[in-house]
């Protein structure tokens, strides 16, 4: 960095989440760090978040057409003054000195391309037990991966304006996995590091139905990006993780077996153990923390989470395998768009 304290901006994507927003730009203008400049890119949302924003004093963005994400955090970098870029998910309130963790640490090493935060293990708003699996789950697994990643975590992600510039936008034709696309990008230049120090409470999302909405369509359409680049980490999708996921799969399948004939219930119960034993870690760390009933419950919403991650990933597989036009959905150089900047 060229100056001491450089300008940071504080680009806020959003749609429909005025229930969260107040929470998340109050923590934003609440940052130890100084200067900054806080904006809300409004994805043309059908709620108050625009109302919201403006009693908050915030200045307000819009993408003029529903867009998704990736088109409103080019709106936002587009519009951004600052030398470093901080994307915060508008679901999610900063603690007061992440801007200043992640300013530090790309200010530590000019290799650093990106600083992603972490999950704070409380969500943001209390809804419902699926929620506090969800919570735990990534506060879990973004804290065991801390350190230099090969993806990229955008609820909060920090990066200086000219590697915004030199990576290029966020691809706007993709709504669940535009993050994936983008690590494959700046990690052939730059590295990118995750960090605790750098964290946030998110509202995560607590129902059962959006909840494995999103786990089978992102492993799905992960696919293409996972065979292009074998070597991207996919936490909860690939590795050991994978393993756990098919069998939490084939166990599920299986169980109805035992409906007809018990002695078939060694089947299931096998394929559930091998599933279990391959997140013994992270049991472990819920069984401490919340105790055993809620381990068992924990326990449950994992496996059926893994199952779906097995499904997206089979339903992908054929998908990659039939459609020519899904095999090159990261191809570069095909699908970057001009930014559209809307005053």
């Amino acid at each position: 960095m060229n100056r001491k304290h450089p300008l940071v901006s504080v680009v806020i994507p959003n749609y429909n989440y005025g229930r969260a927003l107040e929470l998340c730009l109050r923590a934003a203008l609440a940052q130890t760090y100084e200067p900054l400049e806080v904006l809300l890119v409004d994805d043309c949302s059908t709620d108050d978040s625009v109302a919201v924003a403006e009693a908050c004093g915030v200045r307000v963005i819009s993408t003029g057409v529903n867009s998704g994400v990736a088109t409103t955090r080019n709106t936002g970098a587009a519009h951004a003054r600052g030398e470093i870029i901080v994307f915060v998910d508008s679901d999610v309130a900063m603690e007061p000195d992440a801007v200043a963790g992640a300013v530090a640490l790309l200010d530590s090493d000019p290799r650093i391309g990106a600083v992603c935060g972490t999950y704070d293990a409380e969500p943001l708003i209390r809804d419902s037990l699926i929620e506090e699996y969800r919570c735990l789950h990534q506060f879990y697994w973004l804290a065991e991966t801390e350190g230099r990643i090969g993806t990229l975590h955008t609820a909060i992600c920090a990066m200086p304006a000219r590697v915004f510039a030199e990576v290029g936008p966020f691809n706007p034709r993709l709504r669940h996995t535009e993050d994936g696309d983008y690590a494959a990008r700046i990690c052939r230049s730059y590295e990118v590091h995750s960090s605790t120090t750098v964290r946030g409470r998110h509202d995560h999302d607590d129902t059962w139905r959006v909840v494995l909405r999103k786990v089978f369509h992102r492993t799905r359409l992960h696919i293409p990006l996972y065979v292009r680049r074998g070597d991207l980490p996919g936490g909860i999708a690939t590795g050991p993780r994978a393993g756990a996921s098919i069998a939490a799969l084939l166990a599920l399948v299986t169980l109805p077996l035992g409906l007809i004939a018990a002695p078939w219930l060694l089947v299931p119960a096998a394929l559930l153990a091998l599933a279990l034993v391959a997140d013994t870690a992270l049991y472990r760390f819920v069984l401490r923390r919340r105790g055993p009933l809620f381990a068992a419950y924990f326990a449950f919403a994992h496996t059926v989470v893994n199952a779906a991650i097995a499904v997206g990933a089979g339903v992908g597989a054929l998908q990659w395998l039939a459609s020519r036009r899904f095999r090159r959905l990261y191809e570069p150089g095909t699908h970057l768009a001009p930014v559209r900047v809307t005053p």
